[in-house]
């Protein structure tokens, strides 16, 4: 059951979600984790995508959800500030599933989770009534696992994977935003939407709060919160920023025998002072 720490955890994250707008940088493991929270992030989120390729495993559910869960363990016990969990799907279709997967994310310290309403990376979705019931389960779970105070991000990719014709997608969400929250979720994430305009319109109209996903190319957190945006994230964006430096880097050594693209690198002595407690 959750004790009084988490519960004081969960309180102060949906205090952010009420204040503002909330910027969530996406860790992948224990030490990106430490590493955002030096930087001075006041919660964090974790990314699916990370998290499976610090395991060697591609995006889309193929990290087992035990798998997960551990990692979010060990990222929640490194940093003092709120955790919010990237659960996927809920590694199940079944509400149950997602039942299940929840009250293991909280014994593992999060207060947060989303969520996504994608059957598979690329669609389809499952249709309203039947995530609609997954969310219900999961906010059951929440109060089973002694905290109600949970926080559930509904992701829904109507956007992100082109789900139907363009006129209609902003319907559809509001459609599925109607639902969730219904069902008991606390927020609508809907990734690849970038347009600003529509940003604008959903944020009107949604009965949720919404979370958008940034990086280059889309609006900045300026702009998003003025939309009246009140939660950005970046997804993978930081994660694959990290792993490109280090493809580049190792390709330059191996090919040309230099070191350019280390270029720039924190020093030794100042990346270890930040793991310093």
């Amino acid at each position: 059951m959750a004790g009084r720490a988490q519960k004081v955890k969960a309180v102060l994250l949906r205090t952010l979600h009420n204040h503002g707008t909330l910027v969530l940088p996406n860790a992948w493991d224990a030490g990106s984790a430490v590493l955002i929270a030096r930087a001075g992030a006041k919660a964090i989120a974790t990314t699916s995508g990370g998290v499976a390729w610090s395991a060697g495993l591609p995006d889309g559910q193929h990290l087992a959800g035990a798998d997960m869960i551990e990692q979010v363990r060990q990222i929640t016990a490194a940093v003092e500030i709120p955790v919010t969990a990237d659960i996927e799907a809920g590694y199940g279709d079944r509400p149950e599933d997602v039942r299940k997967t929840i009250e293991a994310v909280v014994a593992a310290g999060a207060v947060g989770v989303n969520v996504e309403d994608s059957r598979a990376p690329g669609g389809p979705l499952f249709d309203v009534a039947a995530q609609a019931e997954r969310v219900r389960a999961g906010r059951s779970a929440a109060a089973r696992a002694g905290l109600p105070e949970l926080l559930i991000n509904v992701r829904t990719d109507v956007f992100l994977f082109s789900v139907g014709a363009p006129e209609g997608r902003l319907r559809d969400v509001l459609t599925r935003s109607s639902a969730y929250a219904e069902a008991g979720a606390d927020c609508l994430f809907a990734p690849g939407l970038t347009d600003l305009g529509t940003v604008a319109s959903l944020v009107k109209e949604s009965p949720l709060p919404v979370n958008v996903m940034a990086g280059p190319g889309t609006p900045t957190v300026a702009e998003l919160a003025s939309a009246g945006v009140r939660r950005v994230s970046v997804g993978t964006a930081i994660s694959q920023a990290a792993y490109s430096v280090a493809y580049r880097a190792a390709t330059e050594l191996l090919t040309e025998g230099t070191y350019g693209e280390l270029d720039g690198a924190l020093d030794f002595a100042a990346i270890n002072r930040m793991f310093i407690r």
